[in-house]
């Protein structure tokens, strides 16, 4: 096997996803147009664009004054003693003082105040809306507790799920899900994610987000810290705890109902079943744009990059969907992208089995075929998934060499397998690309 047929592969695998950037850029641009399209109704269009994450004014105009007859409590919250004051701040960290930056009502909020927000309020009908800003000078680390109160509780239960959504659809460019959580003894209901941002040095800056319900109020706390590794939840869940506190003593309500725990959780997302959403993408610091997913149109059973190998009827497979991660809005070239396969296997036997063999392909390829280089890059072992990361180049003649970064991992019945071209400006690390086979793994125990 000579492997010459890899040049005309490299080309027809950019052209795909170049049409798929296409498709994404139009889906992009249709949405954009049935929110102006929703505009042009008149006043119920645009509440309806605010109420489901669009931008409007009638969402800008809330103050801390604002009153609505039918509240359950329109005074709640009514001044800013309720908010977390500096010393409650403390538990954030072990290290230096924390002060008060800046505190805004609804009137004078910004528009943008905790990670993936996308417009000024959740609850754009709701009554007021409290943003208080901290910093802690030794340690430069920054948080910001994001109220909103709501006419009742039911109304406060839509506005968690509309920031907790904001969360899981993030399209904050070069921000990437860590990890995340649900809690419990957290107010009614909870979460915490934690948002990372590669800087370029062995250390990240990281997001820490709860978000949180009492009643009639809705509680974001976000802490934003630097580290070599991603923070701990029980340092947030103690402060959001105190903070909840201070809202439920005014409310006159009681949200003592144990100590605060986290439980290991993926924010949920809007992707087909069982694949990654857009945050679960590597960060790049040469791409400022968001990915988009689109989807594949092959049927074919057979796939790979030449060493894999892969033949899905062979192994079996009882159902099996691709899709192509790309950055429409992004310069960059046609063949950028990510490839994600998800297959599932009636049993957790069937889908080791197709891993194992498609491994003992790749780890073999160089002795079958000679223009091609096999490196590993890392082994995969989290809970029940396990799986290997390998970097494939061939060598193709009059200087053309492909290279890209190949995941495969199973995780219970299913498995996944990625493929991401390297290109100049636009590699990632050994250990990002491992990160991204892990989530994709972890995301297909829902796919069916």
């Amino acid at each position: 096997m000579t492997g010459s047929h890899r040049a005309p592969r490299g080309g027809s695998r950019a052209a795909a996803r170049e049409a798929r950037r296409q498709q994404a850029r139009r889906r992009n641009q249709l949405i954009g147009a049935g929110a102006a399209a929703l505009l042009l109704v008149g006043g119920v269009g645009i509440v309806a664009v605010n109420a489901f994450g669009g931008g409007g004014s009638p969402g800008n105009a809330k103050s801390s004054s604002s009153d609505d007859r039918s509240a359950g409590d329109s005074n709640l919250l009514g001044d800013a003693k309720a908010l977390i004051d500096a010393p409650t701040a403390k538990t954030l960290t072990t290290a230096g003082a924390w002060a008060i930056s800046s505190t805004a009502d609804g009137s004078s909020a910004p528009d943008r105040s905790f990670v993936c927000q996308p417009q000024r309020f959740a609850d754009p009908a709701g009554i007021r809306t409290w943003v208080r800003t901290f910093r802690n000078a030794t340690t430069k680390d920054t948080a910001v507790q994001y109220v909103e109160v709501s006419n009742d509780a039911t109304a406060a239960a839509k506005t968690y799920t509309t920031i907790t959504g904001w969360l899981s659809q993030c399209s904050t460019p070069q921000v990437r899900l860590v990890t995340s959580y649900t809690t419990k003894g957290l107010g009614d209901r909870g979460v915490v994610a934690v948002f990372g941002q590669p800087t370029g040095t062995q250390t990240s800056k990281y997001r820490t987000v709860s978000v949180t319900t009492a009643g009639q109020a809705t509680m974001v706390l976000e802490h934003d810290s630097a580290g070599a590794t991603p923070p701990k939840p029980d340092a947030i869940l103690n402060t959001a705890s105190a903070g909840l506190k201070r809202i439920c003593s005014q409310a006159g309500a009681n949200c003592s109902t144990g100590t605060p725990t986290a439980t290991a959780a993926l924010l949920p997302s809007k992707e087909s079943p069982g694949f990654m959403a857009p945050i679960d993408l590597p960060v790049l610091s040469t791409v400022d744009k968001p990915w988009v997913s689109a989807s594949t149109t092959s049927s074919t059973t057979k796939s790979g990059t030449g060493c894999e190998k892969i033949d899905l009827k062979k192994s079996k497979a009882t159902k099996s969907k691709s899709l192509t991660y790309v950055t429409p809005d992004a310069t960059v070239p046609p063949e950028f992208g990510l490839d994600a396969l998800v297959t599932e296997f009636a049993n957790a036997t069937s889908a080791n089995a197709f891993v194992t063999g498609t491994r003992s392909n790749i780890d073999g390829c160089a002795k079958t075929n000679s223009v091609a280089t096999v490196k590993t890059t890392g082994a995969l072992s989290s809970g029940g998934i396990k799986g290997e990361t390998w970097r494939l180049a061939y060598d193709t003649g009059g200087g053309k060499i492909f290279t890209y970064r190949v995941g495969l991992a199973s995780n219970g019945t299913h498995a996944v397998y990625l493929v991401y071209p390297v290109l100049k400006n636009l590699d990632i690390t050994n250990t990002a690309f491992a990160e991204v086979v892990t989530r994709a793994a972890e995301r297909s125990a829902l796919y069916k």
